[in-house]
């Protein structure tokens, strides 16, 4: 395929000049309205805090198995934190040939998101023997964050709402989860690191390594997306398909492993409030794509708070663990 997914240089959308910020925010609105993916180049994570996190997970994953589960899921309760490995994260109910870490927004007991015991808030859990990993994550998400504030201010302004409406009405308090996720070097037949899928919330950044294996699911068949130096890789969720009535949507993607080495992949995921309600953008509408979908769900039919809708598909990615966030 000839065709590429764009490069958008977000800085301005960092910067006070309307003119670079509205040029960048129409950038976006074409990505989001044609494959919803693009790579952003001008973010806010650093290029040492994404060689330290990269070194720092490749100690982890290179311990043994056994020491790996010592920060096992299990352990990680309702917060849902912790490692899994290779075959342990279901897609569509098949093993992914991966292994990884689950991570997030660090909350104290004092937390009040914590005190209500709400699920997937919590602490997080590190390895004792590369103790140089919980600095790593906290930059990471610090920058991370900080750009998924930017973009979104960028996808109101392409959607003619105020630059601050997703803050004010989705995000002001965001459910933030992080995972670093490793892939074995495998046979092509061995199967899909993940399986098709769409990402459940508003945004995903992706910082990944140089192996590839990321494809991206256009009308025209899959589109490879390589790394970029240097760039994350965006892609819309469900919950912004949703906002807007199908105007943006959230495209199917899958990962194989082909590149005869170990893949690393570090997915930040932006999402609304853990209990906001979800409806339709002003003006919006909603419609049934079912029939379009890669699971034949119908997202415009969810009627609840996001939270609800992420307990309900990690239920189904973690079986086993369900019980714990019920």
């Amino acid at each position: 395929m000839d065709e590429q997914l764009p490069v958008i240089d977000v800085s301005p959308l960092f910067g006070n000049d309307p003119t670079a910020r509205a040029r960048t925010a129409g950038q976006i609105g074409a990505a989001c309205r044609s494959l919803g993916f693009f790579y952003a180049s001008g973010h806010a994570i650093s290029a040492a805090t994404l060689d330290r996190i990269d070194a720092a997970s490749r100690r982890f994953f290179a311990l043994p198995e056994v020491e790996k589960m010592k920060i096992a899921m299990a352990r990680g309760g309702r917060a849902w934190r912790g490692f899994f490995p290779v075959g342990g994260e279901l897609t569509s109910g098949r093993p992914d040939i991966k292994e990884g870490l689950y991570l997030g927004e660090d909350l104290g007991p004092d937390d009040p998101r914590v005190a209500a015991q709400l699920p997937l808030h919590g602490a997080n859990l590190y390895p004792e023997s590369v103790p140089e990993l919980r600095g790593a994550v906290e930059k990471f998400m610090t920058g991370a964050e900080r750009t998924a504030h930017a973009i979104m201010e960028g996808i109101a302004a392409s959607l003619d709402l105020e630059a601050q409406y997703f803050r004010d009405t989705y995000t002001r308090r965001p459910t933030m989860l992080f995972r670093i996720f490793h892939y074995p070097a495998s046979d092509a037949g061995a199967g899909w690191g993940v399986g098709e899928h769409t990402d459940y919330g508003l945004l995903t950044l992706l910082a990944q390594d140089d192996s590839g294996g990321l494809e991206v699911k256009t009308p025209g068949g899959w589109l490879t997306a390589p790394p970029i130096p240097g760039a994350l890789l965006c892609n819309i969720g469900d919950m912004l398909d949703r906002l807007t009535g199908g105007v943006y949507r959230s495209t199917p993607h899958r990962v194989l492993n082909v590149s005869g080495r170990s893949r690393l992949s570090f997915p930040f995921f932006f999402d609304p409030a853990f209990e906001a309600r979800i409806e339709p953008l002003p003006g919006g509408h909603a419609h049934d794509d079912s029939g379009e979908r890669w699971d034949k769900a119908n997202v415009h039919a969810f009627d609840g708070t996001y939270g609800d809708y992420l307990l309900a598909k990690v239920g189904k990615v973690f079986p086993d663990l369900a019980g714990a966030v019920s």
